[in-house]
Protein backbone atom coordinates (compact mmCIF):
# COMPACT_ATOMS: atom_id res chain seq x y z
CA UNK A 1 0.00 0.00 0.00
CA UNK A 2 1.12 3.56 -0.76
CA UNK A 3 -0.25 6.00 1.82
CA UNK A 4 0.16 9.80 1.79
CA UNK A 5 -1.27 11.44 4.92
CA UNK A 6 -0.77 15.17 4.28
CA UNK A 7 -2.16 17.06 1.27
CA UNK A 8 -3.84 20.39 0.56
CA UNK A 9 -6.48 21.54 -1.91
CA UNK A 10 -8.04 24.84 -2.97
CA UNK A 11 -10.11 24.65 0.22
CA UNK A 12 -7.00 26.15 1.84
CA UNK A 13 -3.77 26.93 0.00
CA UNK A 14 -3.38 24.15 -2.58
CA UNK A 15 -3.87 24.68 -6.31
CA UNK A 16 -5.86 21.47 -7.08
CA UNK A 17 -9.54 21.30 -6.24
CA UNK A 18 -10.42 18.45 -3.85
CA UNK A 19 -11.79 16.49 -6.81
CA UNK A 20 -8.65 17.05 -8.86
CA UNK A 21 -6.49 16.07 -5.93
CA UNK A 22 -8.11 12.68 -5.33
CA UNK A 23 -8.07 11.87 -9.05
CA UNK A 24 -4.40 12.79 -9.21
CA UNK A 25 -3.71 10.69 -6.11
CA UNK A 26 -5.27 7.66 -7.78
CA UNK A 27 -3.40 8.29 -11.04
CA UNK A 28 -0.15 8.53 -9.06
CA UNK A 29 -0.75 5.05 -7.68
CA UNK A 30 -1.68 5.95 -4.12
CA UNK A 31 -3.97 3.61 -2.21
CA UNK A 32 -4.76 6.05 0.63
CA UNK A 33 -4.64 9.85 0.71
CA UNK A 34 -5.48 12.26 3.54
CA UNK A 35 -6.96 15.67 2.77
CA UNK A 36 -5.65 17.97 5.50
CA UNK A 37 -6.39 21.55 4.54
CA UNK A 38 -5.44 24.31 6.97
CA UNK A 39 -8.04 24.71 9.74
CA UNK A 40 -10.92 23.66 7.50
CA UNK A 41 -12.86 20.60 6.36
CA UNK A 42 -14.64 22.40 3.51
CA UNK A 43 -13.02 20.22 0.84
CA UNK A 44 -14.07 16.87 2.26
CA UNK A 45 -17.50 16.57 0.62
CA UNK A 46 -16.15 17.32 -2.86
CA UNK A 47 -13.28 14.88 -2.38
CA UNK A 48 -15.65 12.11 -1.26
CA UNK A 49 -17.99 12.73 -4.20
CA UNK A 50 -15.11 12.44 -6.68
CA UNK A 51 -13.23 9.63 -4.96
CA UNK A 52 -12.06 7.08 -7.56
CA UNK A 53 -12.52 3.38 -7.04
CA UNK A 54 -9.50 1.85 -5.35
CA UNK A 55 -8.50 5.00 -3.45
CA UNK A 56 -9.37 5.50 0.23
CA UNK A 57 -9.77 9.00 1.66
CA UNK A 58 -8.72 9.91 5.21
CA UNK A 59 -10.48 13.10 6.26
CA UNK A 60 -8.49 15.53 8.36
CA UNK A 61 -7.17 19.05 8.84
CA UNK A 62 -3.88 20.76 9.65
CA UNK A 63 -4.44 22.92 12.72
CA UNK A 64 -2.47 26.12 13.30
CA UNK A 65 -0.87 26.09 16.74
CA UNK A 66 1.64 28.17 18.70
CA UNK A 67 3.88 27.09 21.57
CA UNK A 68 5.93 29.68 23.48
CA UNK A 69 5.68 32.12 20.59
CA UNK A 70 6.66 29.60 17.90
CA UNK A 71 4.21 28.44 15.22
CA UNK A 72 3.67 24.72 14.77
CA UNK A 73 1.11 22.60 12.95
CA UNK A 74 -0.92 19.66 14.21
CA UNK A 75 -2.38 17.14 11.78
CA UNK A 76 -5.76 15.91 12.98
CA UNK A 77 -7.15 12.76 11.40
CA UNK A 78 -10.60 11.18 11.36
CA UNK A 79 -12.25 13.53 13.86
CA UNK A 80 -15.93 14.43 13.94
CA UNK A 81 -16.07 17.67 11.89
CA UNK A 82 -19.26 18.78 13.63
CA UNK A 83 -18.00 18.36 17.20
CA UNK A 84 -18.80 21.82 18.65
CA UNK A 85 -15.61 22.67 20.55
CA UNK A 86 -13.16 21.80 17.77
CA UNK A 87 -15.43 23.39 15.17
CA UNK A 88 -15.55 26.65 17.15
CA UNK A 89 -11.75 26.75 17.43
CA UNK A 90 -11.28 26.12 13.69
CA UNK A 91 -13.71 28.95 12.93
CA UNK A 92 -11.83 31.27 15.27
CA UNK A 93 -8.56 30.57 13.45
CA UNK A 94 -10.21 30.85 10.04
CA UNK A 95 -11.92 34.16 10.85
CA UNK A 96 -8.54 35.68 11.73
CA UNK A 97 -7.06 34.86 8.33
CA UNK A 98 -8.55 37.74 6.32
CA UNK A 99 -7.54 40.61 8.63
CA UNK A 100 -4.11 39.02 8.97
CA UNK A 101 -3.62 38.78 5.20
CA UNK A 102 -4.81 42.35 4.76
CA UNK A 103 -2.26 43.46 7.36
CA UNK A 104 0.50 41.62 5.49
CA UNK A 105 -0.50 43.40 2.29
CA UNK A 106 -0.32 46.73 4.11
CA UNK A 107 3.09 45.84 5.49
CA UNK A 108 4.38 44.94 2.04
CA UNK A 109 3.04 48.22 0.67
CA UNK A 110 5.04 50.04 3.35
CA UNK A 111 8.12 48.16 2.10
CA UNK A 112 7.45 49.43 -1.43
CA UNK A 113 5.88 46.25 -2.83
CA UNK A 114 2.80 47.10 -4.97
CA UNK A 115 0.78 44.05 -3.93
CA UNK A 116 -2.98 44.57 -3.51
CA UNK A 117 -5.64 42.85 -1.46
CA UNK A 118 -7.60 42.22 -4.67
CA UNK A 119 -4.63 40.32 -6.10
CA UNK A 120 -4.27 38.14 -3.00
CA UNK A 121 -8.03 37.49 -2.83
CA UNK A 122 -8.03 36.45 -6.52
CA UNK A 123 -5.21 33.98 -5.89
CA UNK A 124 -6.93 32.56 -2.80
CA UNK A 125 -10.25 32.13 -4.61
CA UNK A 126 -12.61 30.15 -2.39
CA UNK A 127 -9.76 28.87 -0.21
CA UNK A 128 -8.87 29.97 3.30
CA UNK A 129 -6.52 32.88 2.63
CA UNK A 130 -3.04 32.57 4.09
CA UNK A 131 0.64 33.37 3.68
CA UNK A 132 1.09 31.12 0.62
CA UNK A 133 -1.42 33.27 -1.28
CA UNK A 134 0.48 36.43 -0.35
CA UNK A 135 3.68 34.65 -1.35
CA UNK A 136 2.16 33.75 -4.73
CA UNK A 137 1.35 37.42 -5.24
CA UNK A 138 5.02 38.25 -4.65
CA UNK A 139 5.95 35.67 -7.28
CA UNK A 140 3.49 37.21 -9.74
CA UNK A 141 5.06 40.62 -9.17
CA UNK A 142 8.56 39.25 -9.68
CA UNK A 143 9.63 40.16 -6.16
CA UNK A 144 10.76 36.58 -5.46
CA UNK A 145 11.26 33.68 -7.90
CA UNK A 146 9.30 31.03 -5.96
CA UNK A 147 6.80 30.76 -3.12
CA UNK A 148 9.47 29.25 -0.87
CA UNK A 149 11.67 32.31 -1.44
CA UNK A 150 8.95 34.48 0.11
CA UNK A 151 9.29 32.62 3.40
CA UNK A 152 12.43 34.40 4.56
CA UNK A 153 13.17 37.08 7.12
CA UNK A 154 13.08 39.62 4.28
CA UNK A 155 9.42 38.86 3.67
CA UNK A 156 6.91 36.47 5.25
CA UNK A 157 8.76 34.07 7.55
CA UNK A 158 7.93 34.20 11.26
CA UNK A 159 9.46 37.45 12.47
CA UNK A 160 10.03 38.65 8.90
CA UNK A 161 9.56 42.24 7.79
CA UNK A 162 6.03 41.67 6.50
CA UNK A 163 4.99 38.88 8.87
CA UNK A 164 1.83 39.36 10.94
CA UNK A 165 0.87 37.06 13.80
CA UNK A 166 -2.47 35.28 13.71
CA UNK A 167 -4.64 33.46 16.19
CA UNK A 168 -3.15 30.03 16.75
CA UNK A 169 -4.26 27.32 19.16
CA UNK A 170 -2.17 26.20 22.09
CA UNK A 171 -1.05 22.69 21.02
CA UNK A 172 -2.06 21.13 24.33
CA UNK A 173 -5.54 22.58 23.86
CA UNK A 174 -5.49 21.33 20.26
CA UNK A 175 -4.72 17.82 21.50
CA UNK A 176 -7.63 18.02 23.95
CA UNK A 177 -9.97 19.19 21.20
CA UNK A 178 -8.83 16.60 18.67
CA UNK A 179 -9.20 13.79 21.17
CA UNK A 180 -12.58 15.11 22.25
CA UNK A 181 -13.72 14.92 18.63
CA UNK A 182 -12.54 11.33 18.30
CA UNK A 183 -9.47 12.14 16.22
CA UNK A 184 -5.81 11.21 16.06
CA UNK A 185 -3.08 13.87 16.39
CA UNK A 186 0.29 13.95 14.60
CA UNK A 187 2.84 16.77 14.94
CA UNK A 188 3.48 17.98 11.37
CA UNK A 189 7.08 18.49 10.12
CA UNK A 190 8.38 19.27 13.64
CA UNK A 191 11.94 20.10 12.54
CA UNK A 192 11.24 22.06 9.35
CA UNK A 193 13.76 24.78 10.18
CA UNK A 194 13.70 26.09 6.60
CA UNK A 195 10.29 27.58 7.40
CA UNK A 196 11.52 29.56 10.42
CA UNK A 197 11.79 28.86 14.13
CA UNK A 198 10.73 25.42 15.33
CA UNK A 199 9.66 24.35 18.78
CA UNK A 200 12.36 22.55 20.82
CA UNK A 201 12.29 18.82 20.22
CA UNK A 202 12.20 18.41 24.00
CA UNK A 203 8.60 19.66 23.77
CA UNK A 204 7.64 16.48 21.92
CA UNK A 205 7.87 14.53 25.17
CA UNK A 206 5.45 16.93 26.87
CA UNK A 207 3.07 16.67 23.92
CA UNK A 208 3.32 12.88 23.99
CA UNK A 209 2.39 12.89 27.67
CA UNK A 210 -0.64 15.03 26.77
CA UNK A 211 -1.92 12.59 24.15
CA UNK A 212 0.06 13.20 20.95
CA UNK A 213 -0.20 10.08 18.78
CA UNK A 214 2.68 10.58 16.37
CA UNK A 215 5.16 12.78 14.54
CA UNK A 216 5.56 13.35 10.83
CA UNK A 217 9.15 12.21 10.26
CA UNK A 218 9.48 11.53 6.53
CA UNK A 219 8.91 14.96 4.98
CA UNK A 220 10.66 17.01 2.33
CA UNK A 221 11.81 19.59 4.91
CA UNK A 222 13.66 16.97 6.99
CA UNK A 223 17.07 15.79 5.83
CA UNK A 224 18.27 12.23 6.44
CA UNK A 225 19.98 13.08 9.71
CA UNK A 226 16.89 14.85 11.03
CA UNK A 227 14.65 11.96 10.04
CA UNK A 228 16.92 9.50 11.86
CA UNK A 229 16.92 11.65 15.00
CA UNK A 230 13.13 12.07 14.97
CA UNK A 231 12.65 8.36 14.40
CA UNK A 232 14.70 7.72 17.53
CA UNK A 233 12.64 10.23 19.49
CA UNK A 234 9.42 8.58 18.34
CA UNK A 235 10.67 5.14 19.38
CA UNK A 236 11.73 6.43 22.78
CA UNK A 237 8.35 8.07 23.40
CA UNK A 238 6.19 5.35 21.86
CA UNK A 239 4.91 7.63 19.09
CA UNK A 240 3.75 6.66 15.63
CA UNK A 241 5.95 7.70 12.69
CA UNK A 242 4.27 9.02 9.56
CA UNK A 243 5.50 10.10 6.15
CA UNK A 244 3.74 12.50 3.81
CA UNK A 245 4.21 14.73 0.80
CA UNK A 246 2.58 17.92 2.17
CA UNK A 247 1.36 18.33 -1.41
CA UNK A 248 0.10 21.78 -2.42
CA UNK A 249 -0.26 21.34 -6.19
CA UNK A 250 1.82 23.74 -8.26
CA UNK A 251 2.32 26.16 -5.36
CA UNK A 252 5.19 24.06 -3.93
CA UNK A 253 7.69 21.58 -5.33
CA UNK A 254 6.52 18.57 -3.30
CA UNK A 255 5.11 15.64 -5.28
CA UNK A 256 2.17 13.43 -4.28
CA UNK A 257 3.46 10.23 -2.70
CA UNK A 258 7.00 11.60 -2.38
CA UNK A 259 7.02 10.30 1.20
CA UNK A 260 4.59 7.72 2.52
CA UNK A 261 3.36 6.11 5.74
CA UNK A 262 3.84 2.48 6.71
CA UNK A 263 0.59 0.49 6.36
CA UNK A 264 0.87 -0.75 9.95
CA UNK A 265 1.01 2.83 11.22
CA UNK A 266 -1.99 3.73 9.06
CA UNK A 267 -3.85 0.77 10.53
CA UNK A 268 -3.09 1.96 14.05
CA UNK A 269 -4.35 5.46 13.22
CA UNK A 270 -7.64 4.05 11.99
CA UNK A 271 -7.94 1.86 15.09
CA UNK A 272 -7.45 4.82 17.43
CA UNK A 273 -9.91 7.14 15.71
CA UNK A 274 -13.62 7.08 16.49
CA UNK A 275 -14.81 10.46 15.20
CA UNK A 276 -14.88 9.42 11.55
CA UNK A 277 -13.81 6.52 9.35
CA UNK A 278 -11.76 6.27 6.15
CA UNK A 279 -13.90 6.52 3.03
CA UNK A 280 -13.33 3.88 0.34
CA UNK A 281 -13.65 5.10 -3.22
CA UNK A 282 -16.59 3.88 -5.24
CA UNK A 283 -15.80 5.55 -8.55
CA UNK A 284 -16.64 9.24 -8.17
CA UNK A 285 -17.96 11.54 -10.87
Amino acid sequence: MRIDLHTHSTASDGTDTPAQLVRKAAATGLDVVALTDHDTTRGHAEAVAALPEGLTLVTGAELSCRLDGVSMHMLAYLFDPEEPALLAERELVRDDRVPRARAMVAGLNELGVPVTWEQVARIAGDGSVGRPHVASALVELGVVPTVNDAFTQDWLADGGRAHVDKHETDPFEALRLIKGAGGVAVFAHPAAAKRGRTVPETAIADLAAAGLDGIEVDHMDHDAQTRARLRGTAKELGLLVTGSSDYHGSRKTCVLGEYTTDPEVYGEITRRAFGAFPVPGAGGA
